[in-house]
């Protein structure tokens, strides 16, 4: 009984191990999981992967994981968990070429493959692995933009499109003061130029440039020379070993080509490099780590196979492929040139389209505006047409007001020639007038002295004749001593100077009553003369009035 139950439970165990194991693979641009068995060799999970992704030039990647502080790539023969491989499930492998071309044009065949070494390149110049010069990042960012984004556009791919693109090294950025639109500018020049590029060849015009790039393919190792203990670095790529300083990792101290290496040989921590020539010296070098030094065994002996395969004739399947790949190539650019020119035709028919839109917009516009032109010129014309009519009945009443101004012309005229004459006589009464005055004043002045004389003489005679008064009144008073005081008095007053008949006397006195001086008469003359003087100048002032006004409106 105790061995059947002893039985029972190892059968027991043996049906709870289980049979599959979880893989998560992880390539450039996605991520896969999938059941692997328990028995799987490293190869039957790698032609998986390839399966899937599609990829038939498979000798240039592997899966490599992660070992304590290094990294290991999964064995073809040997079952998957026979190896070194994480106890995590599932188990991560990263799915990454683990050999480079030496010239990639040449040598890669499929798109797919293309586009993850592209990938691949890509991130390790991003991460500063390899490295680039600013102008040569600054070209590769370019065409990474062509092969993501297409041709450039520039109403499409406006400033900042590339804000959220990962396109240069963080050193590149930190050596040059320049702002992110800065760098896009410049990058957004070059990618404009690539107009008409498609992706696969973006890609591959990005690998052509970083395969010059002195950092491009190498996987470095850290080593020490032989007896002296000095501190080196192992390069292994396409092309054969190098050896560089730790300190530079741009420009080997010593190369050995594949083509001149006859055999590598390692014991435990020891690499021994036998050239082809004999007379050269063996190089030798040490390794500390065990891992390390497989790995560098797997990667001497993987690029120097591809190495000896690139210099013979390609295999069947190769070339199956690079002819599959070449009448593909053919027939994308024939569908390319064919999408070209829809593209090219779609975009002359949207042009001619917006042309005619835009040419039917503008008909419209001018239908429109020659409708309201037309319209203005309605109104215009009825508005010129009362004009014209305001126009001609201001015509006969301005024909009218001209005949009136020409009537009051005339009127004006004849009595501007009246007045003329009016003038001319009354400058020649005043003329005369001013003769009769020069005359007359000259006769008053004549008449003055002639008067001063006669004062003087009748002053004279006033003298004489109070003393012949005198005289009489004595001769009166002796000759008739009746008469009163007054009629003597009064005779003496009257009577002329020598008058002495008594018989004469009554006659005389009556005479001297009715008859004044002449002194008076000249006085009362003159005097109605310089009225009449005054009668004609205002005359002549109001003919001068009048004349002025009758001039004014000339």
């Amino acid at each position: 009984r105790s061995g059947a139950a002893s039985k029972m439970s190892i059968l027991g165990l043996k049906k709870k191990q289980p049979k599959t194991f979880k893989v998560k693979v992880i390539t450039m641009d996605a991520e896969m999981e999938f059941s692997c068995e328990v028995k799987w060799k490293g190869k039957d999970l790698f032609d998986l992967v390839c399966r899937t992704v599609g990829l038939r030039e498979t000798w240039f990647f592997g899966l490599r994981y992660t070992v304590k502080d290094t990294y290991a790539w999964l064995k073809t023969e040997k079952r998957v968990l026979d190896q070194e491989v994480p106890k995590d499930s599932p188990i991560t492998f990263h799915f990454l070429a683990k050999f480079f071309p030496e010239k990639v044009e040449e040598e890669l065949v499929q798109e797919i493959t293309q586009h993850l070494f592209f990938l691949q390149v890509k991130k390790q110049i991003l991460d500063e692995e390899i490295f680039c010069s600013p102008e040569a990042s600054v070209l590769l960012a370019s065409y990474a933009v062509q092969a993501k984004y297409g041709d450039y556009e520039p109403n499409f791919h406006k400033p900042g499109f590339l804000a959220q693109d990962e396109l240069l090294p963080k050193r590149v950025l930190m050596q040059y003061q320049m702002t992110a639109d800065m760098w896009e500018e410049k990058i957004t020049a070059w990618y404009a130029e690539h107009r008409g590029i498609a992706r696969d060849e973006a890609e591959m015009d990005y690998l052509k440039i970083a395969q010059d790039l002195d950092m491009y393919g190498v996987s470095y190792f850290a080593i020490t020379q032989n007896k002296r203990d000095t501190d080196l670095l192992l390069g292994v790529d396409a092309q054969g070993l190098h050896i560089y300083s730790p300190n530079s990792k741009l420009n080997p101290n010593k190369s050995f080509p594949w083509s001149g290496i006859r055999n590598i040989s390692y014991s435990e921590k020891e690499f021994t490099i036998k050239p082809l020539d004999k007379k050269k010296d063996v190089f030798k070098f040490y390794s500390s780590q065990l891992r390390v030094n497989k790995l560098i065994l797997q990667l001497c002996i993987g690029n120097h196979d591809l190495f000896m395969r690139r210099r013979k004739v390609d295999s069947i399947e190769v070339q199956q492929m690079k002819s599959q790949a070449k009448e593909e190539k053919a027939r994308k650019k024939v569908e390319r040139q064919i999408l070209a020119r829809e593209k090219q035709m779609r975009e002359e028919a949207e042009r001619a389209k917006e042309e005619m839109e835009r040419r039917l917009f503008q008909l419209q516009d001018e239908a429109r505006l020659a409708n309201e032109a037309l319209l203005r010129s309605e109104e215009t014309a009825d508005l010129l047409a009362e004009k014209a009519q305001i126009a001609e009945e201001e015509a006969k009443l301005l024909a009218h007001k001209a005949a009136e101004a020409e009537q009051e012309r005339q009127r004006i005229e004849a009595t501007a020639l009246k007045t003329k004459e009016e003038k001319r006589l009354m400058e020649q009464k005043m003329r005369e007038a001013e003769q009769l005055a020069v005359k007359l004043v000259e006769q008053s002045e004549r008449r003055s002295k002639e008067a001063d004389h006669l004062k003087q003489d009748l002053t004279e005679a006033k003298d004489a004749e109070r003393r012949a008064k005198q005289k009489l009144l004595e001769i009166t008073k002796t000759s008739y001593p009746g008469l009163s005081s007054e009629v003597v008095h009064y005779i003496g007053n009257r009577v002329p100077f020598g008058t002495f008949n008594s018989k004469k006397l009554f006659p005389f006195l009556m005479t001297l009553l009715s008859h004044p001086p002449p002194r008076l008469e000249y006085v009362e003359k003159s005097k109605h003369l310089q009225d009449q003087l005054k009668e004609l100048k205002s005359e002549i002032e109001s003919l001068k009035l009048e004349e002025t006004t009758l001039h004014a409106p000339q």
